[in-house]
């Protein structure tokens, strides 16, 4: 299905204002900077509208996230760094990068790097959670066919169901209901068929709540 959002962004990418970071991986890797930059750069007005990741996070692995303020963002990875760039068309947005996210950016690469290594592991494997989660959003808002929304709300719930930070975390029960009741509904769909409009409303209101809950928790973990 087309994916307008991103037509949009191919063809304002050279004509908009643009900001742009780059930071080093250390004292991280490739997969745990780009996993932070992707959290930290995502929030409940954020939508992930391309997701490309190459093996072990090589450079060209790319999200691009389009916000409700009309701003879109690029996080790629490069030989030695992570870059981050916004597109916008407002004065207004000139500077967040710099300003906000990178200083917090790399606090938390600090906290991270401080953690022990399996609450690392866990931090990432939630970050993949959030992932899926925008994934299934985001196939959902382009009219993708069940199928995919089936794969995709199921590669959500067993991701979550083999961390225990997550699968302990109150409220994760119902999360997983929430999970396994859409994977129900969509498994009795037609599969090659577009995902059906009277049922978009329902589950994108699930999968914000389910976000939030995500992103608090794993900000919760992270920050401390």
């Amino acid at each position: 299905m087309e994916n307008k959002l991103l037509k949009t962004f191919q063809s304002i990418k050279e004509s908009w204002q643009q900001e742009q970071i780059i930071d080093s991986y250390d004292p991280l890797g490739p997969r745990a900077s780009f996993e932070l930059a992707y959290h930290t750069k995502n929030s409940l007005q954020n939508r992930c509208i391309w997701l490309q990741l190459k093996q072990d996070f090589n450079p060209g692995s790319k999200a691009i996230l389009y916000s409700k303020d009309k701003t879109f963002s690029k996080i790629e990875t490069l030989d030695d760094n992570i870059e981050v760039i916004n597109y916008f068309n407002n004065e207004s947005k000139l500077n967040t990068l710099k300003d906000i996210y990178l200083p917090l950016l790399q606090e938390r690469k600090t906290k991270f790097n401080e953690k022990e290594k399996e609450l690392k592991t866990q931090l990432l494997k939630t970050i993949l959670v959030e992932r899926k989660i925008d994934e299934c959003a985001n196939l959902v808002m382009t009219k993708d066919i069940n199928r995919k929304v089936y794969f995709a709300i199921g590669d959500a719930r067993e991701s979550a169901a083999v961390v225990p930070m997550f699968m302990e975390a109150e409220g994760a029960s119902l999360v997983q209901l929430a999970l396994n009741k859409w994977m129900s509904s969509a498994q009795q769909l037609s599969p090659e068929e577009p995902f059906p409009k009277e049922k978009v409303p329902g589950l994108l209101k699930n999968l914000l709540q389910i976000k939030r809950w995500t992103l608090n928790l794993i900000s919760k973990n992270l920050d401390k």
